[in-house]
């Protein structure tokens, strides 16, 4: 009698469990569309958390400025050229220097020497230092600024090591052209300038609605509507510990290139067209805005020019 061998019979479970080319192709065309599904919403929750973040930044910079004032009375100056409240010995300094006490920087605080300008060699080493509260992380990764044309009274820099550059600045106020039946050079100001010595009792049009410090994003580099601009220089915000890096809000034309140039001619954009001294974020639709009383707010990249300007000015009601 002849047995028949089990190796000659078909293993039907193996069978059962094989895939056809044409099968495995399917599935890899279903899970690439899944995923191609899935990415859209996993870069927007991404985006979403670094926008908290931003905002959670300028709110702990909003309760820094609060706490100075609650010490000396008036809101810091922008950057102080000359003595002023925290800053009796009349040295070039910046806003930030003088919070860092208030944002658990104290080590910072300790190194830095406000009896001198900012760009003396200790304060440079001090300036190496990325202050995370200082940055967007919305903002693309910025190398050390290693460079900077003179500025007089500040000479030319060249550093060897680099220094760390800031997201966010204060706004001094707006240029009258942007509504000169309204602004003057008195109430065109906002909290936050030039040897400034503000108060609350200044702020009249409330501090609810009156802006300090905004998202001016990635500078010195030059950006223009998100794409960056190597070939253009930017001789302000050097660092964070640069004191004349704040800025006056003018209005620019919808392409970035041309500011201040007023609302007829075409400069009626409120931001994110250009980040050389005007708004700019590199959140989709608008900015994050620090006002006054320690709130922050994102403001629409639609609001209109006038509307935007009247929330900077801090006494310009009508």
């Amino acid at each position: 009698m002849t047995q028949t061998s089990h190796m000659s019979k078909p293993n039907k479970l193996s069978r059962l469990h094989a895939f056809t080319l044409v099968e495995l192709l399917v599935v890899i065309a279903i899970i690439g569309m899944l995923v191609s599904l899935l990415l859209p919403a996993v870069q927007a929750a991404r985006e979403a958390a670094r926008r908290v973040q931003c905002q959670n930044n300028l709110r702990q910079t909003g309760l820094a400025l609060l706490n100075f004032e609650s010490v000396h009375r008036v809101f810091p100056a922008s950057g102080w050229t000359k003595p002023g409240p925290g800053n009796p010995a009349g040295s070039y300094l910046s806003w930030r220097v003088m919070t860092l006490d208030f944002i658990e920087q104290p080590n910072l605080a300790r190194e830095y020497d406000t009896k001198q300008n900012w760009w003396v060699e200790r304060n440079l080493v001090v300036g190496q230092n990325l202050v995370s509260t200082f940055n967007c992380p919305s903002t693309p990764a910025q190398p050390l600024v290693t460079s900077a044309i003179a500025k007089s009274p500040r000479p030319a820099l060249s550093l060897t090591n680099g220094i760390a550059s800031t997201d966010y600045e204060a706004v001094m106020g707006v240029r009258p052209q942007i509504d000169p039946t309204r602004y003057d050079s008195l109430n065109r100001f906002s909290v936050m300038h030039r040897d400034s010595r503000t108060k609350f009792a200044h702020i009249s049009d409330g501090s609810s609605h009156t802006m300090m410090v905004t998202e001016t994003a990635a500078r010195p580099a030059v950006y223009r509507r998100g794409k960056a601009h190597p070939e253009l220089a930017n001789d302000q915000a050097i660092s964070w510990i640069d004191s004349e890096s704040a800025y006056t809000f003018d209005g620019s034309s919808a392409d970035g290139s041309t500011e201040g140039c007023g609302i007829a001619a075409g400069c009626s954009v409120a931001m994110n067209a250009r980040n050389d001294n005007e708004p700019y974020s590199f959140h989709s639709g608008g900015i994050e805005a620090l006002y006054a009383d320690g709130h922050v707010t994102f403001e629409s990249e639609s609001i209109a020019l006038t509307i935007m300007a009247s929330l900077i000015t801090r006494a310009a009601a009508d």
